[in-house]
């Protein structure tokens, strides 16, 4: 039977929000999935993003890879307003590496955690 025990984000200071600093490929590291290729071994990745300026912020999620545009994921944050969902649960495996830049540099925090499912 699988296990799933929920983590924070492996870029994450005591599960605090990740500030993205970069602002181009490859981006601010924002967690490192685990290991291995064993069938129903995965991280299951949320992630949330606020914005603290004034104007809209483009983010684009680097998700295990940095090739344009298969492993990209583009959301333009609005400003002020909250957390967003811009990674609802989606699984990787084999020390792939989530990253992220944004349109401006220390505007946007992720905020997320990790369901890892062990078998």
């Amino acid at each position: 039977m699988a296990q799933v025990a929920k983590r924070k984000l492996s870029g994450s200071t005591d599960g605090k929000g990740i500030k993205v600093a970069a602002t181009s490929t490859p981006g601010t590291t924002l967690h490192t999935a685990q290991s291995g290729t064993t069938a129903g071994k995965y991280d299951e990745i949320w992630l949330w993003c606020v914005n603290s300026s004034t104007s809209a912020v483009k983010l684009t999620i680097e998700f295990g890879g940095t090739g344009s545009p298969d492993d990209q994921i583009e959301f333009t944050v609005p400003p002020e307003d909250g957390l967003y969902l811009c990674v609802p649960g989606l699984i990787l495996q084999n020390a792939s590496i989530v990253r992220a830049f944004a349109g401006t540099t220390n505007v946007l925090i992720v905020h997320g955690f990790v369901n890892q499912l062990t078998p």
